[in-house]
């Protein structure tokens, strides 16, 4: 399906400025988007990043998402706004492709009799949906999924194929989740077992009697693990979304419109504030309290509560071998030469 320039401009709100009317006009038609470096005639590119302004003067778009301030340094139409990357994000839902996630239930869909189901619900091949689910309207599974008891579905939410939600869970309105995510499975609980004679340890498991209850317009990546409660809920509040392969512990809780990267973990019965920001491989260990409008940069380790507002970083970043392994050596050393710089700042003191 294609857009005119026009079209495009007042679906995200930007001034078209045309800067060849013999070539172009506003009624030119847009078939798709494109990087600037690689866009061609009938698409639109975007410049969102200062990194890539070497590439607006060479771009063959026939239009660029640009901000006020680059206008000048645009040759081609532009389609002016404060955000270009905002725009971007506009334009990609009005020309987005994919596929729905089912289109009306499958005949090989497996679905208990006393389910509730709203309208336009949608269910793919061989998904099972047990006794005592609630579909609201909208609502779209994907092929393979497994709904089990009693889980309440919010209208206009979809799920991708493979996923498996577990008993009583909850997930609210509008909500996105991707393939082989898992939610509501077991948490990490066991009581260790030691009769004293032995120096092996034996683990009890202690059944999770929590759910999971996910908010409204939440989105979670693919291969993503969310556990069900010990005894009270791991809750995910409304607008937070998540990324691939991410796992998130049993009575955590993740507050409004935090962001959370791939591969990153919170342990158990941790409280996240609203508003922050987890990047890729971020660690948070269990059982404690971090406040809102928080940034961690990738591979921190955050052990224990944080009750400020900022940037939080750990972690090395990566060096060229042969620096690393002299920095590794130095760090080694640093027990003995404190043990040296105490000696000294005896002898120092005792003059």
């Amino acid at each position: 399906m294609t857009y005119t320039l026009a079209e495009i401009a007042k679906h995200i709100d930007a001034k078209l400025v045309i800067v060849d009317a013999g070539k172009f006009s506003e009624n030119s038609a847009i078939s798709s988007l494109a990087t600037l470096a690689n866009a061609q005639l009938g698409q639109v590119a975007f410049l969102a990043n200062k990194k890539y302004i070497s590439q607006l003067s060479t771009t063959q778009a026939s239009a660029v998402i640009v901000s006020h301030n680059m206008l000048a340094q645009c040759p081609v139409n532009a389609l002016v706004m404060d955000n270009p990357y905002m725009g971007y994000a506009l334009l990609a839902n009005l020309l987005d492709k994919t596929p729905k996630v089912a289109d009306g239930i499958h005949a090989s869909a497996v679905i208990a009799d006393d389910v509730k189901l709203g309208k336009k619900v949608s269910v793919g091949a061989n998904s099972v949906i047990e006794s005592g689910v609630s579909l609201d309207d909208n609502v779209s599974i994907g092929a393979g999924c497994f709904i089990g008891k009693n889980v309440s579905i919010g209208k206009d939410t979809s799920l991708w194929s493979n996923i498996s939600i577990y008993h009583d869970v909850v997930i609210g309105e509008a909500c996105l989740i991707q393939a082989n995510t898992v939610i509501g499975s077991d948490g990490f609980g066991y009581a260790p077992l030691n009769d004293g004679k032995s120096e092996q340890c034996k683990w009890h498991k202690i059944p999770q009697l929590g759910r999971v209850v996910i908010g409204n317009h939440v989105e979670i990546g693919a291969s993503t693990t969310i556990d069900r409660g010990a005894l009270e809920d791991t809750v995910i509040k409304d607008g937070v979304i998540l990324d691939n392969q991410i796992q998130i512990a049993h009575n955590v809780i993740i507050g409004e419109n935090t962001a959370m990267a791939a591969c990153s973990v919170i342990a158990g019965s941790t409280e996240i504030g609203k508003n922050c920001t987890i990047a890729g491989l971020v660690g948070i260990n269990g059982h404690i309290n971090i406040t809102d409008n928080c940034i961690f940069t990738g591979m921190a380790m955050v052990t224990k509560d944080v009750t400020t507002a900022g940037v939080y970083s750990s972690g090395m970043p990566a060096a060229p071998n042969k620096e690393w392994n002299k920095t590794n050596a130095r760090v080694k050393r640093l027990d003995s030469l404190m043990k040296r710089v105490k000696v000294l700042e005896t002898l120092l003191e005792s003059k």
